[in-house]
């Protein structure tokens, strides 16, 4: 990649967990790792993560709990999107924490709990969000059916869970009304689960009543936002991922950069992103699939100087939250569509 890499900071990735996790206390903290940890590195800030005082880790899909069972991690994980070939037997046999949404799903854990290991659950009641979790008309029947299960030894419930939309605090007030009253329900079903958790980044943030046992942190624990009003920065968090590469050629002071959209850089319009060099911002004149382009003509700017397409700031370069404004997106979208062919340097 003639240069271009990501440069992890994981002394920032580490004080951000501890900000996180001293903000929610007394409840825990259960930290993110999906999505090769939002294109961080799923394994390395799994690691991080647990040194930091994390609890516990989510990923989307069992395969990924999977392989951080497989490199040695033991702090419970938890996998919640199934499909019909999740292997329920491989996660019940190496404890892997699972979210449940449906009798179809609990049925599967319960079938595959046979081997005298009981499946470890989280029963998910649907809130608003509407990504998953059981519906409220279907709720008593799931948690009757788990604490069924639960008696003859054949799953343990570990805690009951849902989603957040985040779309507002009186949505999110709404969906904590229905949460405990859910819970109500299973109480007086026999559930006698302790773990209760329902806030990811946003609410475990603003909202201490939302935070209850858990909360699961996410985007911000790498240092970028969930808010459009405040940045990583004003919560007092350091973004973790930068993108570099070496200028590679000049050209009637054009300089040309190796890195293009297959890493991950998307812009709806050419003339609004710039990069850093020496500091300095250049305006992105053009992208294709290998490459970019920034007109330098005007500057000293060499052959083999350093670009920095996002980073931290604290050298006048874009964030990934700047990025995210130019791209009519969100900051998780930058660094997670970061490209596999990068590689990850580790820091601190």
């Amino acid at each position: 990649m003639n240069g271009a890499r990501l440069e992890i900071d994981l002394a920032a990735f580490r004080e951000n967990v501890r900000i996180l996790s001293q903000l929610v206390r007394p409840a825990t903290t259960m930290l993110a790792v999906k999505a090769n940890a939002y294109g961080h590195g799923m394994l390395p800030m799994a690691r991080a993560a647990l040194e930091a005082g994390a609890d516990s880790l989510a990923v989307l899909e069992v395969p990924a709990a999977l392989a951080l069972r497989e490199a040695g991690i033991s702090a419970p994980i938890l996998a919640w999107l199934h499909g019909v070939d999740t292997d329920f037997a491989a996660a019940v046999r190496t404890k892997v924490d699972l979210g449940i949404s449906t009798l179809q799903e609990l049925e599967a854990v319960i079938a595959a709990s046979s081997d005298g290991v009981p499946g470890r659950v989280h029963l998910k009641i649907d809130t608003g969000l509407h990504r998953n979790g059981a519906r409220p008309e279907d709720w008593p029947a799931l948690v009757a059916a788990a604490v069924s299960a639960e008696r003859v030894g054949t799953i343990s419930i570990v805690g009951l869970w849902s989603h957040l939309a985040d779309a507002s605090p009186e949505d999110d007030a709404e969906a904590l009304e229905k949460f405990l009253a859910a819970v109500e329900v299973a109480r007086s079903l026999g559930c006698t689960a302790g773990l209760l958790h329902l806030a990811a980044s946003s609410a475990g943030i603003r909202e201490p009543e939302a935070r209850l046992g858990m909360v699961r942190f996410g985007i911000a624990a790498y240092g970028i936002s969930p808010f459009d009003d405040e940045s990583g920065a004003q919560l007092g968090l350091t973004p973790v991922m930068s993108m570099r590469a070496p200028i590679l050629g000049l050209a009637g002071g054009i300089a040309t950069i190796g890195l293009g959209s297959a890493d991950g850089i998307q812009i709806p319009a050419i003339g609004a992103a710039e990069v850093a060099i020496r500091g300095t911002r250049f305006t992105i004149a053009s992208l294709d699939i290998d490459s970019l382009t920034v007109d330098v003509s005007d500057s000293a700017i060499e052959v083999g100087e350093e670009v920095t397409v996002f980073g931290s700031g604290a050298a006048g370069e874009a964030t990934a939250e700047q990025w995210a404004v130019w791209g009519a997106t969100v900051g998780d979208e930058i660094v997670a569509r970061a490209g596999d062919r990068l590689p990850r340097i580790y820091l601190g």
